[in-house]
């Protein structure tokens, strides 16, 4: 069993509640606007990682991080994107891919609107972790924590967080 905690939309802000939240966690999965290197250093210091660059994201986060991150996770294929869309409105860029090689687990942030969705026709779960940066029209910082044991998903948690004032 993976224990596995995503964040997306960080936007150079990483607040400390999230590696409490993330303490039992085996991996952490990133789905990009980092917003700087010290959010992915100290990402990298604290559990396994793996992440994707996001729009906002600068030259060096571009030359440590896929735009796509396909994978296996156990018995799982993943597929990590910062721009993803959603069942029923997934964006352009990863459309024909999706419909060509679905993955069973498809995970993207950018929206800074926490979704859980599961899509029939491609017979795949969607999440969409929300933002966990202090920055942007959001009043909640969301993440969201699960565990894969083997082909199954299971124990998907919500985690929400009040924005802290930004010093």
């Amino acid at each position: 069993m993976t224990r596995i905690g995503v964040l997306s939309d960080t936007h150079g802000m990483l607040d400390d509640r999230i590696l409490e939240h993330f303490a039992n966690c085996d991996e952490v999965w990133h789905c990009g606007d980092w917003g700087s290197l010290e959010v992915a250093n100290k990402l990298q210091n604290f559990k396994p990682l793996r992440g994707v660059w996001g729009n906002i994201d600068s030259y060096e986060i571009r030359s440590m991080f896929p735009q796509h991150n396909r994978f296996m996770c156990e018995d799982v294929k993943v597929w990590l994107t910062h721009i993803g869309g959603y069942p029923g409105k997934y964006d352009a860029l990863v459309r024909p891919a999706i419909f060509q090689q679905p993955p069973k687990l498809f995970v993207c942030g950018h929206s800074h609107i926490l979704k859980v969705k599961y899509d029939k026709t491609l017979d795949l779960l969607h999440i969409n972790p929300g933002a966990a940066g202090k920055y942007g029209f959001h009043k909640v910082q969301t993440l969201i924590r699960f565990e894969i044991d083997g082909d199954k998903i299971q124990n998907l948690e919500v985690i929400e967080l009040k924005v802290k004032d930004v010093k």
